[in-house]
């Protein structure tokens, strides 16, 4: 399966329930637990800053954003309703999409030089409107595609920085090599998608590690839903508690994993721990969070060394010696990831 924002068990939930203020939203559900989801010129903008006085002049690559309306069809692409430089429609699906698409080019490019998810430039294309209140978003290897929701439970996905982040983060780990999705491979592949979605929000804001909310999607639930967002970095575990919907299960802790077959192995609920350990590696750091812990994070995605069956014990190991090559064997930085990964339980103790 795909992988998509909102996880499959909290889709069963929603599909299950007879509550009758929910039966468009249990419909909704369980079409989209039922329908399949379908498997570069460079560019270059100019940046103009000012330098106590003078004017500084920044040529740069930029993105090309096609975003596309697939009219509440399952027909992908759809018909092109926004390019670059276009300006904005008037559709706030389409317009939010691409601005998203826009903010989360100049998280990769401003924090780590990265062009694009493909990092050579490719284009960033969306589809949104996508099935007949569709309760997901997702990336299908090419794109991202976006529903709208049901209305009564979710009100819409491109309306979430980190929830169009996370899915283009799904494009980045897959050019980096890939991580299997299943088992921990796959709760890090998940993970991953989660840093980058809370790390692109973070850098639009300009917010401090200390500053950030750490949710992933909030802003994509009714009003009605008891909670914030589907999961929370800071504390997995508490990002809702819904009569529908149930209880967030994300365990922060390698003693509260969770073992089952459902969700490829769990995939979006033992991502809980890896995000965990990431807020705390972030916060101990301080200051902007893609500066340091970002870094590492991402240049052990990138750099060629993980396999695509990597555990939560591998990765973590990856990330000491990515932070010791960055940084020093005794430096602040590989002190606070290993405190981070003892603090999830994957390392036994800080001095591991």
């Amino acid at each position: 399966m795909t992988p998509g924002i909102v996880p499959p068990f909290l889709l069963d939930r929603l599909a299950q329930t007879d509550d009758p203020r929910l039966a468009r939203a249990a419909a909704a559900a369980r079409k989209t637990l039922a329908l399949p989801r379908p498997p570069r010129p460079t560019r270059t903008r100019l940046r103009l800053s000012i330098e106590g006085d003078a004017l500084v002049a920044e040529a740069g690559p930029a993105p090309d954003r096609i975003i596309s309306d697939a009219a509440n069809t399952e027909n992908l692409p759809g018909r092109r309703v926004r390019s670059e430089d276009d300006a904005p429609t008037g559709d706030s699906a389409v317009d939010e999409a691409y601005d998203g698409l826009g903010e989360t080019y100049d998280f990769f490019w401003d924090a780590f030089a990265r062009d694009g998810i493909d990092a050579a430039g490719g284009s960033l294309l969306a589809t949104v409107h996508y099935g007949d209140d569709y309760d997901n978003a997702f990336w299908n290897g090419e794109r991202m595609v976006f529903g709208d929701g049901d209305g009564d439970v979710f009100v819409g996905f491109t309306r979430s920085l980190s929830v169009i982040a996370h899915e283009l983060g799904h494009g980045v780990t897959e050019a980096a090599g890939g991580l299997e999705y299943e088992g921990q491979s796959g709760a890090l592949n998940e993970s991953l998608s989660d840093v980058f979605g809370a790390l692109a929000e973070q850098h639009h804001r300009r917010q401090r590690a200390d500053e950030a909310s750490w949710l992933i999607g909030a802003g994509i639930f009714a009003a009605a839903v008891q909670g914030e967002a589907l999961r929370s970095m800071k504390a997995p575990g508490t990002a809702y508690d819904d009569d529908v919907l149930g209880k967030d299960p994300q365990p922060a802790h390698m003693r509260d994993y969770v073992e089952t077959e459902d969700d490829n192995g769990g995939v979006h609920i033992n991502s809980g721990i890896p995000n965990h350990a990431f807020y705390l590696a972030a916060t101990a750091l301080g200051g902007f969070a893609w500066e340091r812990a970002g870094l590492i994070w991402y240049r052990t995605l990138t750099g060629g060394e993980l396999t695509p069956t990597a555990d939560f014990v591998a990765f973590a190991s990856a990330t000491l010696r990515t932070a010791a090559t960055e940084y020093g064997e005794e430096s602040e930085e590989v002190a606070a990831v290993r405190a981070a990964w003892a603090g999830v339980g994957v390392v036994k103790d800080a001095a591991a």
